[in-house]
């Protein structure tokens, strides 16, 4: 009993981390909901967070379906993949934080009150245009171990519901954050947002690359 209490919580905070940093890099969708939040107000931002979420967790889905398939294959090697993982999150990780975000993005409704279904809508399409999301998905699975022999149909769905809870969270907080600060939110405050995810990611890659190769060359 206690180790199936165990791994639900590991799985679940594993998993909202996973849904956090899906969301947080400050790319188009990213900029295109501050934009949305400092123009139609935080409802429109949040909804365009919401599609871009749902967006999220379809890739998730279709990855996990191709993680069923090498199911074996990954917990053979599952060191190699931590670090193959770990080093794929460090590269990105450094991109974020040498990255400068674009100021503006083309928004053909901007400044209108769209509904919240449209933001929605847009936020889903917007994200789902970009499959390369796939690359950073499947070392965010290898690196939280979000494959198992020992999972059930249930650590899945509790799974998918925490990353969906992840990137949620984070569209809560980003459209919290920018409407209190509307007035002063600008290129500089993206880049800082990019450079403290990028930061954290960086020291939790490293962490997994370290552990990896630890297992891996049994020192």
């Amino acid at each position: 009993m206690a180790d199936l209490i165990t791994s639900i919580f590991t799985i679940i905070y594993s998993c909202i981390i996973i849904g956090i940093f899906l969301s947080a890099p400050m790319g188009p969708i990213g900029i295109l909901c501050v934009q949305r939040t400092i123009n139609n107000g935080r409802k429109s931002g949040f909804c365009t967070g919401i599609g871009a979420a749902i967006s999220d967790l379809f890739y998730c889905l279709l990855t996990g379906l191709g993680l069923s398939i090498v199911i074996n294959f990954i917990e053979k090697h599952d060191d190699l993949l931590q670090i193959i993982g770990s080093v794929f999150l460090m590269l990105y990780a450094i991109y974020m934080i040498i990255h400068i975000p674009k100021p503006r993005v083309s928004d053909d409704n901007k400044g209108a009150k769209d509904g919240a279904t449209q933001d929605i809508v847009t936020g889903f399409l917007f994200t789902l245009s970009n499959p390369l999301i796939i690359f950073l998905i499947f070392p965010l699975f290898a690196r939280f171990n979000f494959a198992s022999e020992e999972y059930h149909w249930y650590h899945y769905i509790l799974g998918y519901a925490a990353i969906a809870f992840g990137a949620l969270l984070w569209w809560w907080v980003i459209t919290y954050f920018v409407d209190k600060v509307r007035s002063r939110f600008n290129e500089g405050s993206m880049r800082m947002i990019n450079r403290i995810i990028g930061g954290i990611m960086l020291c939790v890659s490293l962490y997994g690359l370290f552990t990896g190769l630890k297992e891996y060359f049994n020192f």
